[in-house]
């Protein structure tokens, strides 16, 4: 296991071919095996298997191909929907329409994607993480239906690897663990902690392709700048106040 941890990568090309129905539900066993708080299990999965519903969904992340070649496309959600639903059907009353309520099970549904990402690999299948699932969650809840309470957080691609790419980088370990309490960084272990990363040819192509100065600069003035991330901020905002988390 982890042997299998250390050698992921992301996945974006798939070859033509189905993932037999019995090794889909063995990942999605394993998965919903995650810890969950309360054993509340505050999520759903949406599976779309048809060219039709995998093109909507590609609309909403910025038509990477990998969601349209993908056999399956995994949509993740913090749901509360169906948790509501079982209160008022057994005499109890739920008040669950916060901001609280919306990271409870949000958290949830991240940990059995990261738990299906597990699985799926485990099986030789190869897998892709949509962090553009929260910018677009508007689009996404109208294309696949879902009901108040319900909240896209994340979304996986999964399929049989038609491609072996090297793995991206990660920070050293002594960049990201702290014993018993923070220690916020100096300058040097700043600077330390992200040389390998700038150094990289990949990176210098990134920056010099981007005509910046740093690769810093590709994430704050190119990748995640301050317009977008306050757009889709207000964007979610709004989606979670019409979904029902925002009323308290």
């Amino acid at each position: 296991m982890i042997e299998q941890l250390l050698a992921h990568r992301t996945i974006r090309k798939y070859k033509n071919t189905l993932v037999a129905e019995e090794t889909v539900n063995r990942i999605l066993e394993a998965g919903c095996r995650a810890s969950t708080t309360g054993n509340m299990q505050l999520y759903s999965i949406v599976i779309t298997k048809s060219e039709e519903g995998k093109k909507a969904l590609a609309s909403c992340h910025f038509n990477q191909p990998m969601v349209v070649n993908a056999p399956l496309v995994l949509t993740f959600c913090a749901d509360f929907n169906r948790f509501n639903k079982w209160c008022n059907l057994s005499k109890a009353e739920p008040d669950y329409d916060n901001f609280l309520s919306f990271m409870t099970a949000a958290i949830d549904a991240l940990l059995v994607a990261q738990n299906i990402t597990i699985a799926a690999e485990s099986e030789g299948l190869g897998v892709c993480y949509l962090g553009t699932t929260t910018y677009l969650a508007a689009k996404i809840i109208d294309i696949l239906n879902l009901p108040k309470g319900v909240v896209p957080v994340t979304t996986l691609t999964i399929g049989w690897p038609d491609e072996n790419p090297a793995q991206v980088d990660r920070l050293p370990l002594d960049a990201i663990i702290h014993q018993e309490t923070y220690t916020d960084y100096t300058d040097d272990q700043i600077l330390t902690a992200y040389r390998e990363k700038e150094s990289r040819p990949d990176s210098m192509q990134f920056v010099a392709e981007n005509n910046k100065e740093t690769l810093a600069q590709v994430f704050t003035d190119i990748r995640y700048k301050r317009s977008d991330n306050v757009a889709f901020s207000n964007m979610l905002l709004g989606v979670l106040k019409e979904q029902g988390f925002m009323n308290q």
